[in-house]
């Protein structure tokens, strides 16, 4: 009944208030002066670049890269979510409906130079699959970077106390405003780096982030715990050129 429950918890934050979950994030603190701007500084240069966007939401990292010059492909299992991305983007972005736990399209081949998958791991059970799917359709020497919840910080809300399990938990947002009850999984770093191991992928640039010096003067109090305690983790990863 959790899983349940917390699914359709998930399902209506990104569906029946992706509006506001869009205009949310756009200035939210964690994500628009920590999570954004520490993953946007970890990305290759991007003009020409074929780009798949994987949890694209309502399009935030999709505009960023397209004015960039990439070749936006964007995958969500919201069809609201991508309702935003093509009011942002309109032709110049390819959008797919799936559901990322279950791996990627097959129609999707190894022609993208880069994938990203901002703070979506973290509500899949066994991404080995995706992972998988990433290396396959990523060309040879592509990247792969992915922001997911600091292991240290989720530790925390363990019900075994057990750093090393892989557990599912159960967390109050305040992302729109009222707090939404939101679930996901828990995790040692081990896992994330066996996982992308599988998928013939190496780990170039692992960052744990810093707040910009924005949040400090809207926010000193999030400013001064984010300086000193992380809140998510940052992989840059490559596709091996031989497979």
């Amino acid at each position: 009944m959790l899983l349940v429950r917390s699914a359709q918890m998930i399902s209506r934050l990104y569906s029946e208030f992706a509006e506001q979950y869009d205009e949310a994030i756009q200035e939210n603190v964690y994500y628009a002066l920590l999570e954004r701007p520490t993953l946007l500084g970890m990305l290759p240069p991007l003009q020409g670049l074929k780009v798949l966007d994987l949890g694209c939401g309502p399009g935030v990292y999709a505009q960023f890269l397209h004015e960039h010059g990439a070749d936006v492909t964007c995958i969500d299992e919201s069809a609201q979510m991508l309702k935003l991305v093509k009011e942002k983007l309109g032709d110049d972005a390819k959008c797919y409906s799936c559901d990322l736990s279950k791996g990627l399209p097959d129609q999707l081949d190894n022609d993208f130079d880069l994938v990203i998958c901002p703070l979506v791991i973290h509500y899949i059970e066994n991404p080995g699959k995706l992972f998988l799917d990433i290396g396959r359709v990523l060309k040879p020497g592509g990247y792969f970077v992915f922001s997911t919840i600091h292991p240290l910080l989720d530790a925390q809300f363990s019900p075994s106390g057990s750093y090393l399990r892989q557990e599912y938990v159960t967390e109050e947002l305040s992302i729109i405003g009222d707090p939404v009850e939101v679930s996901f999984y828990r995790r040692p770093l081990s896992m994330l780096f066996g996982w992308l191991a599988g998928a013939g992928m190496c780990v170039l640039d692992l960052r744990e982030g810093t707040p910009i010096i924005e949040m400090k003067k809207r926010s000193p109090l999030h400013y001064e715990r984010l300086q000193k305690n992380p809140s998510f983790i940052f992989l840059k990863c490559q596709r091996h050129s031989s497979q």
